[in-house]
């Protein structure tokens, strides 16, 4: 106990009274705003008459009269070592989209660069264990949108992934949002590709202190980060029971722009992004569809170079015939096997394995379990 009392209130900053804050249990984040804006942030903590009128239970008033300073201070210096800056939430870097949101989270714990808060962010979420075509459309959906949003996204397996990928390789920004502390990285395959996001220009957020491990009931407040970081939410591949749909649903709660890529009616991935645009999702085919619902905004992302535009001219130039070539046009977007690729182009098996393998050199196709995919370089 005397690590709550004993205590130097000069040493208490700002972070440690929003933590303590944090900490009041079984309370909602908006009831604890409210509090704060009532008695005000240190004031909050010597109103302790007033705590019972109020409503607070025992546990919730004992959190304001002896907070645990001493925890606290070590998340602090937790965080510190892990190269985490932590934002509060009347901090002027707070995101002013996620003070919105119903249940805004009053810390975050930020790794990397703090500028991408103030941009505007685009979401693209999806399924794990995405299909081929779902993880190139998210690539390049990302990349190509990276010039007008700072792309968010989960860091998991899957489409959130290449959606950083993709914008990494496009030299844009992209924001991880993580459902563990920051010293953490979940999953750990991931290790590599989080630091590319920090050294990039990219940005880590959690609103759990280091230390924390994944735990189920972290996806589903992360996922609410993700969409209220965000003007829009795009879903590439999501089933039924995809935690996608979850960010969906926090989206539209959120007032967010929902768009969903279709694919086809076999794809059981693609089932939920299908429920989406029943229930009125834009249907996305180019990442026109969703730019134009935000023609206001400025590019952020400058266009590659004159030399890089007349490289890919000329590679472009290179394969132009290797895109018209009639056999291409009998590989679906969906898997393909190789006796109906014979079948449809009407040329011999041999004919069409080499074809299809210059093809798959030059990325125009993909080769999976049951057959082959075409993929869109558009």
């Amino acid at each position: 106990m005397a690590d709550n009392i004993d205590v130097d209130n000069q040493a208490l900053t700002p972070i440690h009274y929003w933590l303590a804050v944090k900490a009041i249990p079984r309370l909602a984040s908006h009831k604890k705003i409210a509090l704060v804006e009532k008695y005000g942030l240190t004031a909050l903590f010597t109103h302790s008459a007033e705590l019972t009128a109020i409503g607070l239970s025992q546990s919730q008033r004992m959190a304001l009269t002896s907070p645990n300073w001493s925890a606290i201070d070590k998340i602090i210096t937790a965080s510190a070592l892990c190269q985490s800056q932590i934002i509060t939430y009347d901090d002027p870097n707070y995101p002013s989209l996620l003070k919105e949101i119903y249940d805004p989270p009053l810390v975050l714990f930020t790794r990397g660069n703090l500028d991408l808060l103030t941009l505007p962010k685009m979401a693209i979420v999806g399924s794990r264990n995405a299909s081929v075509a779902g993880r190139e459309i998210a690539h390049q959906f990302a990349g190509q949108l990276s010039r007008q949003f700072v792309i968010t996204s989960g860091l998991a397996l899957g489409i959130d992934a290449q959606a950083h990928l993709g914008t990494l390789h496009c030299q844009g920004a992209t924001i991880a949002v993580v459902a563990t502390g920051l010293d953490i990285t979940y999953p750990s395959r991931h290790k590599s590709l989080q630091k590319d996001i920090i050294a990039k220009g990219g940005l880590i957020i959690s609103e759990f202190a280091p230390g924390i491990s994944p735990k189920a009931g972290h996806f589903p407040k992360r996922n609410r980060l993700i969409s209220g970081l965000s003007l829009g939410v795009l879903v590439v591949e999501a089933s039924l029971k995809s935690g996608s749909l979850i960010t969906a649903r926090c989206a539209l709660e959120q007032g967010r722009e929902v768009f969903s890529v279709p694919s086809s009616i076999f794809n059981d991935q693609a089932k939920g992004c299908h429920w989406l645009i029943k229930q009125g999702a834009k249907l996305v085919e180019d990442v026109a569809d969703i730019r134009e619902e935000f023609e206001d905004l400025v590019i952020i992302n400058q266009k590659p170079n004159h030399n890089q535009e007349l490289d890919n001219s000329s590679e472009n130039s290179k394969n132009q015939h290797l895109c018209n070539d009639p056999m291409l046009a009998s590989v679906g977007y969906e898997i393909t096997p190789v006796d109906l690729v014979v079948s449809r182009s009407q040329l011999p098996i041999d004919v069409v394995l080499t074809r299809l393998t210059v093809l798959e050199l030059k990325g125009l196709v993909s080769s999976v379990p049951g057959g082959y995919l075409k993929l869109d370089r558009g």
